[in-house]
């Protein structure tokens, strides 16, 4: 008797559309519960009940509800429609990328674990592209730094050579002032 295979289902989720659903608030790289919810394919009052039964695993620094001021700029940002439009009645949840990982535990489901995979290797490219670009930034400041001490040497050198300049224009105009007459001595002639 043959054992049955298990066939991995494979998920198509592109890098862009992740990327695109990555949100920098309170200074961390967040992803919010509806975004997730359609990812993992499931309802997000479904991944919020199975959050909120599993609530110990999840710390502030894992996920945190946003406030109403933020939820209101990410709505003008991202094209969300309004509550009266069919729009969300609650303040949704964020995840950071802990969150995240921690969810395919919570969710238990085989779609879970590919996404949040694919998730995780997302959230290091931006996190590499970010430290790339700070070390650009550094190095770009290292530059600026350099440039500004050679300007002020070169200002410290312009002063000196206008100062020269000046001193020589004084010895041009001494030596164009007329000399007066002076009395010869020594022998005269009477011739």
């Amino acid at each position: 008797m043959t054992e049955p295979t298990i066939q991995k289902q494979e998920v198509s989720v592109t890098d862009e559309t992740v990327m695109s659903q990555i949100y920098m608030i309170r200074g961390q790289k967040v992803m919010l519960d509806r975004d997730l919810a359609k990812l993992y394919g499931v309802e997000t009052f479904r991944l919020n009940e199975q959050v909120k039964r599993n609530i110990s695993r999840f710390p502030e620094d894992f996920m945190f509800q946003l406030t109403k001021e933020e939820w209101e700029s990410l709505t003008s940002q991202i094209a969300i429609s309004k509550t009266g439009r069919g729009g969300r009645r609650t303040i949704p949840y964020v995840f950071t990328e802990y969150g995240v990982l921690m969810l395919s535990s919570v969710l238990n489901s085989e779609r879970a674990v590919q996404v949040n995979i694919q998730i995780m290797r997302i959230f290091t490219k931006v996190r590499q592209m970010l430290s790339d670009n700070t070390e650009i930034k550094l190095e770009i400041a290292e530059i600026k730094q350099a440039v500004n001490k050679i300007a002020k040497k070169q200002e410290g050198q312009d002063k000196n050579i206008d100062l020269l300049f000046e001193y020589i224009d004084r010895l041009q105009e001494k030596a164009e002032e007329p000399k007066p007459e002076r009395k010869r001595i020594g022998y005269k002639d009477k011739w």
